[in-house]
């Protein structure tokens, strides 16, 4: 079973009078719900909710688009051609909402508790081999795949760099998507990354690479992947919108108790297992038992000394435009009704 913290959340008026209150007695009325994805094992909640009936049970039919790139769900997102959508809180969802695009974090999705390091640092295995990497202080100079400018793994990678009094600027980051960093590192095109999972284990087991250290370790808890709903959900659909964010934290709470000593082997594993093989590219079962599957929030609860510290690391990069507040981009009315219906999670493994 998996352990986690409860973190202050920043509080929010109700969207007027009775907006997201509950009557048992009163049916809901069906609805559709257009829900971005990227296709991956981070969006494996949404996955839950929906193989599982748990959107159904709130009276809500989701469609699924997968997006290479959680970047591209940002426009269909403020136009309200997207509902929702998973991600990470970047500098380019910030500089968004400072124009004026209306879209709002309103929970995690995968976080990095003790134990569960998803995002890995990997160096090439023969800078170890010959030497030239013998501890972290040896990044300096060094080629580092990381996904984006103003990503949130740019800040956990940052975070590292600090620890062996070493700065961003040391290094030369590489902009490259995880399965690239595969193919970088295989080639010599760069020196190691901090990649993801399956794409981490994939290097390592090639024997191109060698795992450092996990952002677990790096920066615990760290908001690595958040949903996002648009402003025209939440101001059209609101009933709507409180229905979602029920079904996918009874996911979240289904998800975490597949989770058991830094592995997907706990009570609910088999299957998670037969989800993720079911609603992702990857089909093999033996990778997701094999590789660190990322954390879980069970209660829903936003870090929000992570966001602010990966939002104070963009603004000395210059990523951030514009005059926006990490609180402008965030709503949490919709994590506290789940809360107030479902009660306090119960571990169950």
């Amino acid at each position: 079973m998996l352990k986690f913290r409860v973190f202050p959340i920043v509080s929010a008026l109700l969207m007027g009078c009775g907006l997201l209150q509950t009557n048992a007695s009163v049916a809901a009325d069906m609805v559709t719900v257009k829900v971005g994805t990227s296709n991956s094992s981070s969006d494996v909640n949404i996955f839950i909710a929906d193989k599982l009936g748990y959107f159904k049970d709130e009276n809500i039919q989701v469609t699924l688009s997968s997006f290479d790139s959680a970047t591209k769900m940002i426009a269909p997102l403020g136009s309200g051609d997207l509902d929702v959508g998973s991600g990470s809180a970047t500098a380019g969802l910030y500089n968004a909402v400072a124009r004026g695009i209306k879209i709002k974090i309103v929970s995690p999705n995968g976080n990095a508790p003790p134990g569960y390091g998803h995002n890995i640092l990997l160096v090439r295995k023969d800078h170890v081999d010959s030497g030239r990497f013998k501890t972290l202080a040896d990044l300096k100079g060094m080629k580092i795949a990381v996904t984006s400018p103003g990503a949130s793994s740019t800040s956990t990678l940052n975070e590292q760099l600090k620890k062996v009094g070493l700065k961003f600027a040391d290094i030369e980051p590489v902009y490259l998507g995880y399965p690239n960093h595969v193919v970088a590192i295989t080639n010599g095109k760069i020196d190691a990354g901090l990649t993801a999972e399956p794409a981490a284990t994939q290097a390592v087991n090639a024997g191109n690479a060698v795992r450092i250290t996990t952002d677990d370790v790096i920066d615990p808890y760290h908001e690595a992947s958040i949903t996002l709903f648009s402003s025209n959900f939440i101001e059209k659909q609101p009933d709507a919108a409180r229905r979602f964010m029920k079904a996918f934290l009874r996911a979240v709470r289904f998800y975490n108790d597949s989770l058991k000593d830094g592995m997907i082997k706990g009570r609910t594993a088999d299957q998670v297992v037969s989800i993720l093989t079911e609603y992702t590219e990857l089909k093999d079962p033996a990778v997701y038992r094999a590789i660190a599957p990322q954390g879980s929030q069970p209660d829903g609860r936003l870090n929000m000394d992570s966001l602010r510290k990966d939002f104070e690391f963009y603004k000395t990069q210059g990523w951030i435009e514009g005059n926006i507040t990490v609180e402008q981009a965030v709503d949490t009315r919709f994590i506290d009704a789940a809360l107030k219906e479902l009660g306090p999670y119960k571990p169950n493994n």
